[in-house]
């Protein structure tokens, strides 16, 4: 996918098999967002933290960088027991990242 900008996915990174395990962890990440937070050069998207959640995240953040690697991609868990997995960029980055998470945020938003 190519959005406007300098921003394109490189889906030749995943296999098949990566590629529908990607599908499967953001579909599994999206059902359990509590929070999307913008960000200056990003968004943070915030779960609670359940052990199925943060194994997702940590599955997912090697894959997502494969084909994407103009991302900055923090997990990080804060005192309190949230859990935020946040995606930075250069200028336009936010624009791709709703995009691409689309779901993520009209989940977010309800």
């Amino acid at each position: 996918m190519k959005p406007s900008g300098s921003f394109v996915c490189n889906m030749n990174a995943l296999s098949p098999g990566q590629r529908l395990r990607h599908g499967e962890l953001a579909r599994f990440l999206s059902s359990a967002l509590i929070a999307a937070v913008e960000l200056k050069n990003g968004y943070e998207f915030e779960f609670s933290m359940e052990p199925a959640t943060y194994d997702a995240l940590t599955e997912i953040t090697p894959l997502e960088h494969a084909c994407c690697p103009f991302f900055a991609i923090a997990l990080e868990i804060g005192p309190h027991g949230d859990l935020c997995w946040r995606l930075t960029g250069g200028e336009g980055v936010k624009t791709f990242i709703r995009a691409e998470f689309g779901p993520w945020f009209e989940k977010a938003s309800t």
